[in-house]
Order: structure tokens, then sequence, then C-alpha cells
């Protein structure tokens, strides 16, 4: 099956911005709709941004305008560009075809 690698996360301040990568092993333009979870510790895994294989990208409110998500099907890649971040964006991201998933990358955001 499938595998997803991630990377891209780190530590960064309040206010500042991260880009994080998935790369599939496989063509994810068969793959279709993809997206990215995060999990806080204590918390339930939540859905933050989900792009379909023709671009179609949706997002829940807590993150909609800060985070955008965008994929290079060449490239077999997925990515998500997080700007604005906050102590609450704080979680371990994971990339979805909604059946695999990737082992996650740590984001922390101090305050």
């Amino acid at each position: 099956q499938v595998q997803l690698v991630e990377s891209g996360g780190g530590l960064v301040q309040a206010g500042g911005s991260l880009r994080l990568s998935c790369v599939a092993s496989e063509s994810i333009f068969r793959i279709g709709a993809m997206g990215w979870y995060r999990q806080a510790p204590g918390k339930q895994r939540e859905l933050v941004a989900t792009i379909t294989n023709v671009g179609i990208t949706n997002y829940p409110d807590s993150v909609k305008g800060r985070f955008t998500i965008s994929r290079d099907n060449a490239k077999n890649t997925v990515y998500l560009q997080m700007n604005s971040l906050k102590p609450e964006d704080t979680g371990v991201y994971y990339c979805s075809t909604f059946v695999v998933w990737g082992q996650g990358t740590q984001v922390t955001v101090s305050s």
C-alpha cells in the first residue's frame, strides 16, 4: 500500500510560518483526495485541510485564512503552508489519503 512521509515540522514562535510536505510512494493523482490532520496532546485527531484531485480545498474555521493546502501531482507531494501560527496549532501533523496515514511531524508553536 502507499506510504506517506511527512517533513517540515519544527519549533516556531507565535505569528511565524512553517511549510509541511508529504511525499507519497505512489501517484497521488491516482489516489485522489488527500488531507492533513493534527493531534494535540490529550485531544482527538482533527482534520485541518483537504484537497481534491482537481485542487478544490476545504478548511475548518480554526485554520481558514491561515493554512493553505496544495499538491504537486508530478512530484507526488502534498503541502501545508501554515501562517500566523498560534500556540493552539501545536501538535503532530499527519498526512492522509483517508485510508493510509503518515508517521506525523511535530509542530510546536511557542507563545
